[in-house]
């Protein structure tokens, strides 16, 4: 994958936990400053077959790369199965299983500190 989206966070450790438990993300590294805070996470994602990653680190005052809050598409073959798991996890419902017009069937969720995600059978250029 040639594309990394990389969020900031108030409390890292929070969003990993939530990511890998509510949406079935694998944490791949967590690195840490001199005082424990985590200041870059590396997670993965997969799909069939693929592998995305999303670097994560905690915000700090005058972060030219903390941009704020995302909203993040992710692709999965079963939304149903995905939707019921970050439900049973406690996050946080902002679109419900929708059929999309453009053949898409997704899901959205917040996390703990207000990124959007959303998940669905729609993937770019694939026809």
């Amino acid at each position: 994958m040639s594309i990394h989206p990389t969020l900031r966070y108030d409390d890292p450790r929070a969003a990993i936990d939530f990511l890998v438990a509510a949406l079935g993300f694998r944490e791949l590294a967590a690195h840490k400053d001199g005082d424990g805070t985590i200041v870059h996470a590396e997670l993965a994602w997969e799909d069939r077959g693929e592998r995305g990653a999303l670097a994560l680190g905690a915000r700090t005052a005058g972060d030219p790369f903390d941009t704020g809050r995302a909203v993040t598409y992710l692709t999965c073959d079963d939304p149903d199965a995905l939707h019921s798991r970050a439900v049973a996890a406690g996050a946080v419902v902002v679109m419900g299983l929708t059929d999309q017009d453009y053949g898409s069937r997704e899901f959205a969720v917040a996390d703990p500190e207000g990124n959007v995600w959303s998940l669905g059978t729609y993937r770019m250029g694939a026809g």
